[in-house]
């Protein structure tokens, strides 16, 4: 069987994001699989309640942040 080992140092601020970036990739790409398969079927169906494109697209990005919370993924912890 084959094995691969990341290794870290909590010590360091780089590998401390590194660690969480490895940590959160299920979740990560969970949250993407599900805005990707699931929003658009969700807004097409709803298309005719908004009033304006700035109306979908708040709303596209409002789903969006929801599925990333859902999923525990802040991207600021992620990226700084």
């Amino acid at each position: 069987m084959a094995k691969g080992i990341l290794e870290f140092d909590l010590n360091e601020p780089d590998d401390i994001i590194a660690h969480k970036r490895a940590v959160k990739a299920t979740d990560l790409a969970l949250a993407l699989w599900q805005f990707g398969y699931n929003t658009k079927k969700g807004h097409e169906w709803k298309v005719d309640k908004y009033e304006s494109k700035e109306d979908v697209i708040d709303a596209i990005y409002d789903e969006f942040w929801d599925i990333m919370r859902e999923h525990g993924i802040n991207i600021d912890e992620l990226i700084n």
